[in-house]
């Protein structure tokens, strides 16, 4: 077992510059590999635009120094705007001293789960993962340069001191650049312990940086999985089962090969593959294929049939938390001062401006897969299974992501990839069009969540059950510890107030429609309901519902800071004529978001969101400029789910196909936003920022809505007209 700041080792790298590795606790033993081949019109497998050219490294992340002092830095997270890419190499920089003038470059690192550990990006868990790691890799390549300048210089290490780029002996005057020390410093033993950077004295870390991935997107040569070409290369789509089940009946492919352009048609395990000279063509055949599909009993699968198994399913729940005595609490609790109700919230899509897709070329003994994907590390090992190589054959080269939100960490659109390009034996890219993705499933689980509340004489709640339905969308990885899915949980049983009775039960009702993880998963969901209802008590004691939530939260002065500094800051009770606040507070994620909005309805009752003011506490900013935009992307992307947001199931199928049907926020409908993080320590424990902007912006908009009508709002998305 290592020690929190990990192992580092060193080994000269091409071109007489630097490589510098750690190893995750677990991982398996350290080789070097060849880099893969160069991907035409492509800025190489496994670069994001940002990076430059170096050698290749197959480690869970190297730095890599030039001869002529640029650091490259291989980052094995994916980025897919959430600032990965950047954020590393902030750490990474802090503690190694570069001269960020002369350049500082990150990319994607290869695929290798075995000596990375898991390759998947995903829980808001990339910076908070890797802090100490980063950091002690960082602080080990600067010593391994000091080494080698005190050998050169003839002095003593302790003589000798890294910044900008160089390494000086105060003492002799001596100078020498990294670029010059990097071949040396690379045959030297690297420290099992390397000193880190005091966090008072950090220039970088907790700064706001721009990001190394913005030029390269603004000049229109960033790469993105859509942006790969490959010489030969034929285009793919493929036709599935439009119901959630079903599965492939029967085809006829004279049609679809009547298309110009079009090359093969044949059956995958996903369905019907088409394959032609252009995605236009691909498109045109599956259009004209003939298709059978068996519905394996779902095709009447409607919502009123989805509602009536959720009712079913609560009387036989499982137990998630149980304090105290709910069931006797509401008993013993006057009618007047009880509240129950039911909220539902619907599936959802990802609906990622990035179609969905991947390129493969299987060649010479090689399998290469370039994608924008979340699971290189899974991709890779799907690669080595549906083509039959060896492991160490295959190859899989992150590209930029245009938008995640969970589904890239889905392995099914490269699955489909492989299984076409084995059949062909040619390079071939695969797309999914935006009927695809919205029809497609791996949806958020939608919920029906019945809770009953109580108040005692000075109307704090005295007892609370919360009742959840809702399909598991973990039962798919094993059996559930004790029949509860944790994500269905997510907020509901840790959720912060103090309530003497409280009681969470869950119930899976077993549904047919395939579900994935979505940005903030469970936690989105019961947010909705806690905070809502939390309100809905409010009212019903009349009280205030920042004094309601003050109240519960006591004990708990991180949460108790954070709703005051979003209150403050939003000017509650202060809202202008017409216009209505309401609040939310959600843990989640490892950090603590309030968010007040400013909401007001327009003459069609609809729900106009005027401001959104947020607070944050992270236990840490490592760049306050990216956790600001992700609080701004997680409202954005919460409100599209609050007021539009919905996947409605009629005949076992989809009914939304498209942003006509499933529209997204518009730039328009989007409000100001306002974010405030509460100041903390590198010592503190880090908390995500991709994720837990999203949870309250739904109940702080419904809150309000409920503020200016007088009623209640239990149904997502939010309509009154």
């Amino acid at each position: 077992m290592m020690n929190r700041r990990g192992f580092l080792t060193a080994s000269a790298a091409a071109g007489g510059g630097l490589l510098i590795g750690f190893e995750l606790v677990g991982c398996g033993k350290r080789t070097k590999s060849s880099a893969p081949a160069e991907a035409p019109g492509a800025a190489g497998p496994g670069a994001s635009a940002a990076s430059g050219p170096g050698a290749g490294a197959e480690l869970n992340a190297w730095i890599e120094i030039a001869p002529d002092d640029t650091v490259t830095f291989k980052v094995h997270e994916s980025e897919m705007g959430q600032g990965v890419l950047t954020s590393f190499a902030m750490i990474l920089g802090e503690e190694l001293r570069p001269d960020w003038k002369k350049g500082i470059r990150a990319e994607h690192a290869p695929a290798d789960q075995q000596k990375y550990g898991e390759q998947v990006t995903g829980g808001s868990s990339s910076v908070r993962g890797n802090f100490d790691r980063l950091r002690a890799a960082g602080a080990g390549a600067r010593e391994m340069l000091i080494a080698a300048a005190a050998k050169r210089f003839g002095v003593a290490a302790g003589d000798c001191a890294a910044d900008a780029g160089v390494v000086t002996c105060a003492r002799t005057g001596q100078r020498a650049r990294y670029g010059e020390l990097a071949a040396e410093a690379a045959r030297l033993a690297a420290p099992s312990d390397p000193p880190l950077t005091p966090s008072d004295k950090f220039a970088i870390i907790g700064k706001g940086m721009a990001r190394l991935d913005t030029p390269p997107k603004a000049r229109g040569t960033a790469v993105f999985g859509i942006d790969v070409r490959l010489p030969g290369m034929l285009f793919a789509q493929v036709a599935r089962c439009p119901i959630f089940g079903g599965k492939l009946k029967s085809f006829s492919a004279d049609k679809a090969k009547a298309v110009p352009g079009v090359r093969d048609v044949f059956a995958i395990p996903a369905g019907v593959a088409v394959v032609a000279d252009n995605t236009w063509a691909a498109m045109k055949g599956r259009e004209a294929l003939e298709v059978s599909w068996d519905g394996q009993g779902h095709e009447a699968l409607g919502g009123p049939q989805i509602r009536e198994k959720c009712l079913a399913a609560l009387k036989s729940a499982k137990v998630a938390r149980d304090d105290g005595n709910a069931a006797k609490a509401l008993a013993a609790a006057p009618r007047a001062r009880k509240l129950e109700a039911i909220y539902e919230l619907p599936y959802l899509a990802h609906a990622a401006l990035e179609p969905l897709g991947a390129t493969v070329r299987i060649a010479d003994g090689r399998c290469e897969v370039w994608s924008s994907t979340q699971a290189a590390g899974p991709s890779r090992e799907l690669a080595a299974k549906v083509s039959g190589l060896p492991i160490d054959k295959c190859a899989i080269h992150s590209t930029l992501l245009g938008g995640g939100f969970g589904r890239r960490a889905q392995t099914d659109f490269v699955e489909e990839a492989l299984h076409v390009a084995v059949k062909v034996k040619k390079p071939v890219q695969l797309l999914w069009s935006r009927e695809d993705d919205i029809t497609g499933g791996y949806y958020r689980p939608m919920s029906l969540a019945k809770v009953s509340g109580a108040l005692g004489a000075d109307g704090l709640p005295t007892a609370w059950l919360h009742q959840i339905a809702s399909p598991s969308l973990l039962k798919q990885f094993g059996p559930l510890s004790d029949g509860l899915d944790r994500s269905a949980l997510a907020v509901a049983r840790e959720l912060p107030y103090a309530i003497p009775s409280m009681r969470v039960t869950y119930a899976d009702p077993d549904l047919p429609v395939t579900l994935w993880f979505w940005r903030s998963v469970g936690a989105s969901v019961n947010a909705f309901v806690t905070e809502c209802f939390l309100d809905e008590l409010a009212r019903l004691g009349k009280r205030d519902p920042i004094d309601v939530r003050r109240a519960l939260l006591a004990d708990k002065p991180r949460h108790k800071r954070v709703l005051d500094l979003a209150v403050d800051k939003a000017g509650w009770g202060k809202a202008p004529a017409g216009r209505a606040h309401g609040v939310a507070l959600v843990e989640s994620f490892g950090s603590i978001v309030a968010q007040v909005a400013e909401v007001s309805l327009d003459k069609d009752k609809k729900v106009v969101v005027h401001k959104v003011t947020c607070a944050i506490d992270c236990g840490f900013a490592i760049n306050p400029d990216t956790v600001r935009a992700q609080m701004d992307s997680g409202i954005a992307f919460g409100l599209s789910a609050a007021l539009t947001g919905e996947i409605h199931i009629e005949r076992g199928r989809a009914v939304e196909n498209n942003f006509d049907s499933y529209p997204v926020l518009k730039m328009r409908d989007m409000p100001a936003i306002e974010t405030h993080i509460v100041p903390g320590d590198p010592g503190q424990k880090l908390g995500g920022v991709g994720e837990p902007g999203v949870p309250p912006i739904a109940p702080a908009v419904a809150n309000a809505v409920s503020r200016l009508t007088g009623k209640p709002i239990r149904k997502l998305p939010i309509r009154l007209a």
